[in-house]
């Protein structure tokens, strides 16, 4: 039997750097000889595999949604000749990257990872080879039932859009604060079926938002909206929320405290909020906590808010509702729609409110809420 064939997009990040007496630098076709050096990466067990190299490697810290367009039409140009893809990034906003592919790629039903490391590859103690290996391996293994985005890293397998980059420190440097892992990898590899997408033939297909379901891959590309995020803290100026609610804005992620709280007795910041709203600003309320969900309905602060025209989020990550509210703008939505749409869970993003579960003390074990409606 042929062994599987997987594209490496390398996009940059410490996996693939040299250091130099200035610090750890990208450099182009390290990585690649680096790989090349190591017999392990040839094992029959490991799929073959093809690198194609970003021009010129990025810090992860400069990645823009063009990038995000240019990861995404690399998948869609060799679509048809490989069986999974392999993203190669830097950690810093690899969640980011991750959650805004799982909304581009529509019509998905390939396997996309996203890996990197926090110590590069040529490093003798590093995290990289085991990153690398593992998600080749699972890439080659499951190409034929796994088809969304996710994030492989330190034995790990994440939904992409549920993950959060939790650590500059260790190398368990991301989570699933909501979601429990997709898999875990120790002697074996453990994938949790009843976890993992179906392969979709559009983001949101069966939540009613396009009738339309074509059979090949699609890309929508993101970053022509004028989306941003706002995190509350106690001294807010309203002044300074007004300027971020501010035309040409048409959607902002306010990170609110605990369940979807805000200083809702201050006039002046309820006026500004209600301006923004009225003018057809989406305003989407997330947690700051990792762990829990912002549903306005559970406080009275919340609930005016909610009166307001605040949108809840729920259990949304601030990275995947960034991510949601570009995508949402792309698909050409009005406010009220995409008001409506945020709500509803499109490629796995979000749990709707259920049974409250008390936070555990391992963020990775947690069990989210009752699922409802998982594919949209």
């Amino acid at each position: 039997m042929a062994r599987p064939q997987i594209l490496v997009v390398y996009t940059g990040g410490t996996i693939g750097m040299r250091k130099t007496p200035r610090g750890y630098v990208p450099e182009p076709g390290y990585l690649q000889q680096l790989i090349n050096e190591q017999p392990r990466f040839r094992d029959p067990e490991v799929p073959q595999f093809e690198i194609h190299e970003f021009n010129p490697l990025l810090d992860s810290s400069d990645m823009t949604p063009a990038h995000w367009l240019e990861i995404a039409e690399r998948i869609r140009t060799h679509y048809a000749d490989y069986d999974g893809f392999l993203v190669i990034h830097g950690t810093d906003t690899m969640a980011f990257s991750a959650s805004a592919l799982s909304f581009m790629l529509e019509d998905l039903g390939k396997p996309v990872i996203l890996t990197g490391s926090q110590i590069p590859l040529e490093e003798t103690r590093n995290d990289a080879q085991a990153n690398l290996l593992t998600a080749l391996t699972i890439l080659g293994r499951y190409h034929r039932e796994l088809a969304e985005v996710m994030i492989c890293f330190d034995n790990l397998l994440l939904r992409g859009n549920r993950a959060r980059k939790v650590s500059v420190g260790e190398f368990a440097a991301f989570a699933s604060p909501n979601y429990p892992p997709l898999g875990r990898v120790g002697i074996d590899i453990a994938i949790d079926w009843s976890r993992v997408l179906a392969p979709r033939t559009r983001a949101g297909a069966n939540a009613g938002i396009d009738d339309e379901q074509p059979q090949r891959l699609e890309v929508v590309e993101l970053g022509k909206a004028t989306v941003a995020a706002y995190r509350l803290f106690p001294g807010l100026k309203p002044a300074l929320l007004d300027a971020m609610l501010a035309p040409p804005v048409q959607g902002v992620v306010l990170e609110c405290f605990g369940a979807g709280n805000a200083p809702t007795s201050d006039p002046a910041f309820m006026n500004t909020i209600s301006r923004a709203t009225r003018t057809g600003v989406v305003v989407v309320a997330v947690t700051q906590p990792d762990v829990g969900t912002a549903n306005l309905e559970l406080y009275a602060t919340g609930r005016r808010l909610l009166d307001a025209g605040v949108v809840s989020g729920y259990d949304m990550t601030c990275e995947a509702a960034l991510a949601k509210l570009f995508y949402l703008f792309e698909k050409g939505y009005e406010p009220e729609r995409v008001k409506a749409l945020i709500r509803r869970p499109l490629v796995g993003e979000l749990t709707l409110p259920g049974q409250h579960l008390s936070s555990p003390t391992d963020p990775r074990s947690y069990e989210p809420w009752t699922e409802l409606d998982r594919h949209g």
